[in-house]
């Protein structure tokens, strides 16, 4: 509707109360009712959170001031009795959940998460909108990757809802400042108290985009911004068109392992600007803020980005060798170390996400696996099997790049599974069939095989060594150890210790505030022995008879294979190069 258009206002009359006000104004809608909608869920974050649940003290009013009825019709849907040409809708939406994908505001900040703040009108999410931004008299800064609307203060411009709900808003005090990397403004907020080294970050970071840009051969933004909220203990992040948003620990950057992690994070989430907002699964837009918005392809889409965070530190020289050998395979031990590995497949993985990854619970880790670490593990296996089965002339970086020209460039559309093995087959001249069966069986490939043709082996340090196991995760709280996991088929499965037992006694030894009587008498135990453990369950005592299992835990390495031929050095060199 050409005569038409979306305003919102954002306040902050109670920001200790955790409250942001937002005002939505529509002009020359002229219908009986208008359905306006609150996402449920953000894009990149794939659960359903119910954002509406926050929304509250609505009211509605025409032109001229007077009230109008509204009703609200389902979870997340207002229905307003429009007439006239304008319609004035005024809530509240309570924020205070700490994460990168939902509202906080107190006194010292506003992260506003547009998903969970904005209403869209039903039918019109290809509309444009304009977001005003009003600051209180103790901000200053406003941080977001929304268009300024020239020559206004404060006022933001979104070409559709699309964008708008991909352009989180950093408003506050924030640390920010600028520099240009691949020739384009980057952006950097800093929010909260962190001991970090502003021209160490953006060299640092610099190399990260330039590296990544080459890769991808284009870089498809203006400018760039990344909002980091700094916590005493966090780490994570969620990516978005022409954004970030990072949550990083205070003291990260002053250790070189927790800054290398930290710089890890801001490779994932940049690499995410082609990978996923770009080069996307079909199913994966346009979106429906409705419900769920299934595909089986996020352990190409985020495991592929799992696997490029840590290969792109050692490519800009962050890390060693070694160094990035030690968190690769640590990508292979967590999925491996999962009993879940042999009940899930990644496939499934991906598409469960919306019930199962963001939803951990005691049993979580018996019957599923993350997409990101096994992702990562099939990323390996594609990149080293192109690279030896070229002679190192190809690697995966040429397919991601010929799929984004193609997929997005040329035809704009996402892609599917089919049409990626048969663009990485015909890009590589290599057959892939191995890798891409194995997303939806539970057999795991012959890792080593792979390994050994670029000059590394992948050996389980374990496998020489036999030791007994309860099988069981535990945690000390108050001076009681309490079991938080068991294991599948472990001692404890079958003789059946509980989630929430409380190990009270083990052989007639009454455990000490930190269990130190349980880990002994396992350590001077055989495969096969008993262990009499008196454990209080919802408050009665109980002894149990454990019968010690074999530990199935594993410990891979990855390292140079001391007998490879030159050729497979050669490769080799070329798959870790700088």
């Amino acid at each position: 509707m050409s005569n038409s258009s979306i305003q919102f206002q954002l306040s902050f009359i109670e920001p200790q109360a955790h409250y942001v006000e937002v005002r939505m104004i529509l002009e020359g809608f002229g219908q009986d009712y208008l359905d306006l909608k609150m996402p449920v869920w953000t894009p990149g974050s794939y659960l359903i959170r119910e954002f509406a649940k926050n929304v509250e003290q609505m009211q509605v009013e025409d032109a001229k001031g007077t009230a109008l009825e509204f009703d609200k019709i389902n979870k997340n849907t207002w229905r307003v009795h429009s007439k006239g040409s304008q319609v004035k809708v005024s809530y509240r939406v309570y924020s205070f959940e700490r994460s990168v994908r939902t509202n906080f505001v107190d006194d010292q900040h506003a992260f506003i998460s547009p998903a969970g703040t904005f209403l869209y009108l039903d039918g019109y999410l290809d509309h444009s909108s304009t977001v005003q931004v009003e600051l209180p008299s103790f901000w200053s800064k406003i941080s977001t990757g929304l268009d300024l609307v020239e020559g206004k203060l404060n006022l933001f411009f979104a070409e559709n809802f699309d964008i708008l709900f991909d352009s989180p808003l950093e408003i506050g005090n924030q640390d920010s400042w600028t520099f240009n990397a691949a020739g384009i403004p980057h952006e950097f907020a800093m929010v909260g108290t962190a001991n970090y080294d502003r021209d160490r970050l953006s060299e640092d970071i610099t190399k990260i985009v330039e590296v990544e840009t080459a890769i991808w051969g284009s870089n498809p933004n203006d400018r760039y911004v990344f909002i980091t909220h700094n916590y005493q203990s966090s780490h994570g992040g969620l990516e978005h068109l022409n954004s970030t948003v990072l949550a990083a620990s205070r003291s990260a950057y002053s250790n070189n392992i927790t800054y290398n992690n930290f710089l890890s994070l801001v490779a994932h989430e940049y690499f995410h600007l082609w990978n996923v907002k770009r080069l996307r699964p079909a199913n994966l837009g346009p979106f429906n803020y409705d419900e769920e918005n299934y595909t089986a392809l996020l352990w190409i889409f985020e495991g592929f980005t799992a696997y490029y965070d840590n290969l792109i530190t050692r490519r800009c020289g962050f890390r060693n060798e070694q160094e990035y050998l030690n968190e690769l395979v640590s990508e292979f031990n967590l999925v491996l170390n999962r009993p879940g590995h042999k009940v899930q497949s990644v496939g499934l993985s991906s598409f469960d996400t919306w019930i199962k990854q963001y939803r951990p619970d005691e049993n979580s880790s018996n019957v599923s696996i993350s997409y990101y670490n096994k992702g990562a593990m099939l990323a390996t296996m594609i990149d080293i099997s192109i690279i030896a089965k070229t002679k190192g002339s190809k690697r995966l970086d040429n397919v991601l790049k010929a799929a984004y020209d193609k997929y997005y460039l040329i035809e704009n559309r996402g892609i599917t599974e089919q049409e990626f093995q048969e663009l990485a087959e015909e890009v590589s001249g290599v057959s892939l069939q191995e890798i891409f069966d194995a997303v939806y069986t539970t057999e795991e490939i012959d890792y080593n095989a792979y390994f050994n043709a670029v000059g590394y082996q992948f050996i389980d340090i374990n496998k020489a060594t036999e030791t007994a196991s309860i099988g069981i995760k535990v945690s000390h709280q108050d001076g009681r150890t309490i079991i938080k996991n068991v294991d599948r088929n472990s001692a404890a499965w079958v003789d059946g210790l509980n989630v929430d037992d409380e190990i009270v006694a083990v052989n007639g030894n009454r455990l000490d505030p930190m269990g130190r009587e349980l880990d002994q008498a396992v350590l001077n135990s055989q495969i096969g022995d008993a262990l009499q453990i008196l454990v209080a369950r919802d408050g009665l005592m109980r002894e149990i008879t454990i019968h010690l299992k074999a530990s199935e835990k594993v410990s891979y390495v990855i390292e140079r294979k001391e007998d490879s031929t030159e050729e497979q050095r050669r490769l080799g060199d070329i798959w870790l190069s700088l």
